[in-house]
């Protein structure tokens, strides 16, 4: 079986699929003025016998892990069609999301018996005045009863993401109430440090603030930092015998961050990305047509691995095609 592996020895078990551009959120650092349709690309999201045909060419190139993301996956109402026919008939060994978390207090029964396997969930602040200004809704409640909801269901693999942004929750009282949280739930917490995009860059230089603060917050308290698997994110993880949860940190700015690379993107109108901040991309959905159509499919993914650049040059303020990151799923 062929293998996905590109030029630099870096194996990618790991797709990251878009299968929205749609979002209900309005973030300040991702689509501050809410979702917006490319009225330059009027092609449709990704149909489910698409999607069908593309997790399985994947699954035959060796990847075990796909994440399901948008904009936000759940607002698609074939939502759950699209996890049963992953999880049926791909052969992926495990399908995850991330959400904004909408309605997940209405959900959670849905989501634990659809059998996916892992959730993150995006909580930019545990402060609910400070979530509705990053998110312009005043929905932290709802979430963090689906999280409690999600826990009553034994449902495991429950992450946290939050964007670190400067003056607005990276606070050392921002980072205690997290601490709190993970003491008693078995949850992982995690910074994202902000990028910059193609449509943000006065956000981006208004609240960029270092993952080293919240990393030295960590190492001052004798956190300890953790290994990961093949199939695992980008996060450097850190435990503590007295906290249940874990915290972790996703730091794109950081030295050597792209060496460990494992994962490629397909956006949600069947683009391939080799990296969410690449200059290229190039349309697989031609190939997604026919049952009989997966070798070509597989051969055309294979080759475009001899494009994949080293690193994504983000430190130099290449943001490449992406624009927000409602389009490639951040």
């Amino acid at each position: 079986m062929s293998m996905l592996q590109d030029s630099f020895g870096r194996r990618f078990p790991y797709i990251r699929m878009s299968i929205t551009d749609v979002c209900n959120f309005k973030c300040g650092y991702c689509l501050p003025n809410g979702y917006q349709a490319d009225k330059s690309d009027n092609r449709t999201f990704l149909n489910i016998k698409e999607i069908e045909r593309l997790t399985k060419a994947l699954s035959e190139l060796g990847v075990c892990k796909i994440r399901l993301t948008g904009g936000e996956p759940t607002v698609r109402k074939d939502f759950f069609d699209v996890l049963k026919v992953i999880k049926k008939h791909s052969g992926i060994k495990k399908t995850v999301i991330t959400t904004n978390g909408y309605h997940l207090d209405q959900k959670a029964q849905k989501i634990k018996e659809s059998g996916l396997d892992g959730i993150n969930i995006s909580i930019d602040s545990l402060d609910r005045e400070t979530f509705k200004n990053i998110t312009g809704h005043d929905r932290l409640p709802e979430i963090l009863e689906g999280i409690k909801k999600l826990q009553e269901l034994n449902f495991k693999n429950i992450k946290i993401n939050a964007v670190l942004l400067k003056g607005v929750n990276d606070k050392e009282e921002d980072f205690d109430k997290w601490a709190e949280f993970i003491k008693t739930n078995d949850v992982d917490f995690r910074y994202i440090e902000l990028m910059q995009t193609g449509d943000n860059l006065d956000y981006f230089n208004k609240y960029h603030v270092p993952s080293s603060k919240f990393v030295n917050y960590l190492n001052e308290r004798d956190w300890i930092f953790q290994t990961f698997g093949k199939d695992a994110g980008p996060s450097k993880n850190y435990i503590n015998t007295d906290f249940k949860g874990k915290f972790g940190v996703i730091a794109p700015y950081s030295k050597d961050f792209c060496k460990s690379c494992n994962r490629l993107r397909i956006t949600a109108k069947g683009d391939l990305r080799l990296c969410l901040f690449g200059n290229t991309g190039i349309n697989i959905r031609h190939l997604m047509q026919k049952d009989d159509q997966t070798e070509e499919l597989k051969d055309l993914i294979l080759k475009q691995l001899n494009f994949k650049k080293e690193s994504h040059y983000l430190e130099l303020g290449e943001t490449g095609l992406t624009k927000n990151l409602s389009t490639t799923g951040g």
